[in-house]
């Protein structure tokens, strides 16, 4: 299949009315052709991207479907590593990710992958079976956890019981691919642990101080994070779903919602800043005319952040929206 084609179904996915999971099949048939149009060409010395597939000299390759997953790689595999995020744009919908034939190449030289599952980056299946490797290692983060199929939040980066379990699978599989530097791997892996400490003390101390503190949101991108904290949820399930998957949510979950902000039932709101649409913006706009401070949250990680240091951020700024009425764009 010829690129500029595989090129015209990527973009054709790009309607906002489609959601991560009916997304993902016509992404994961788009990323087969794009794998095997990068075999046919001759791999990945043939193609554009070729240098960042190839990875430094000395190195493992390793990729992270997310941005987040890329970033704890890089800091457990430090110098003997060199980590490509496939999604890493914060100011772009995940959801209508364009895949490339560069993102074939890049996974093809993969020696190391860590994806997220549940659908969220299905795409990456279909590319890792189209360029087959015995020794390339996946960690898909759903099966790692031992999550079933039909785990309504693929959010899972926002649980924090989830990276250091991610963490330690890569310094497993990072020493399985080079055992001379294991201790060092493992060294990284602890401090890495250590840097999560001040996330978890601030879900500690929300928990602590702010229990039952009553939110609403539009889609369930950081509800493990607020679960974790003790906040009280209050939008129903299925408009979060609804929203997270590009459907029109019915009427009545829309009153609902509208009922939650005008009556000020819930002290902070929060959304998904990468993707919005007529509805939440109507929500978002609801908010502010009642002073209900909000918080945006991402499902990509900012740059200039590590995945600690981001967790952190979203914390502060749920507390600050609770002790100082404060609102929280953009981080």
């Amino acid at each position: 299949m010829r690129s500029d084609i595989i090129s015209g179904i990527v973009c054709a996915m790009r309607s906002g009315t489609t959601g991560p999971f009916a997304r993902s099949a016509a992404l994961a048939a788009a990323a087969t052709g794009l794998a095997i149009a990068v075999s046919a060409c001759g791999g990945p010395a043939a193609g554009a991207g070729a240098g960042a597939g190839a990875g430094a000299p000395g190195r493992i390759t390793a990729v992270g479907a997310e941005s987040q997953y890329a970033n704890v790689i890089s800091q457990i595999g430090g110098r003997y590593v060199n980590a490509t995020a496939i999604m890493s744009n914060p100011n772009t919908d995940p959801h209508t990710f364009e895949a490339s034939p560069s993102v074939a190449s890049t996974v093809a030289a993969a020696k190391l992958v860590v994806q997220n599952g549940l659908g969220y980056d299905s795409f990456m299946n279909k590319i890792e079976s189209a360029s087959p490797s015995r020794s390339r290692r996946v960690i898909d983060v759903q099966t790692l956890l031992g999550l079933p199929a039909d785990t309504k939040n693929p959010h899972l980066w926002y649980d924090p019981t989830t990276m250091p379990r991610v963490a330690a699978a890569i310094v497993r599989d990072l020493s399985a691919l080079a055992p001379a530097h294991a201790a060092y791997f493992r060294a990284n892996g602890r401090r890495f642990d250590t840097t999560l400490r001040p996330w978890l003390q601030a879900i500690a101390s929300f928990k602590r101080l702010h229990a039952g503190t009553p939110v609403a949101v539009t889609e369930p991108v950081a509800d493990y994070m607020l679960q974790a904290a003790g906040a009280e949820l209050l939008t129903p399930w299925v408009l979060q779903a609804d929203i997270m998957n590009g459907v029109d949510p019915a009427p009545q979950d829309v009153s609902l919602e509208d009922a939650l902000l005008r009556r000020r039932r819930v002290k902070v709101f929060l959304y998904n800043r990468q993707v919005t649409s007529t509805v939440t913006e109507s929500f978002l706009k609801l908010a502010e005319q009642d002073h209900i401070p909000v918080v945006g949250v991402y499902e990509t990680m900012p740059a200039g952040y590590s995945y600690g240091s981001w967790m952190l951020a979203e914390t502060r700024a749920l507390t600050a929206a609770v002790t100082e009425h404060r609102s929280t764009g953009g981080l």
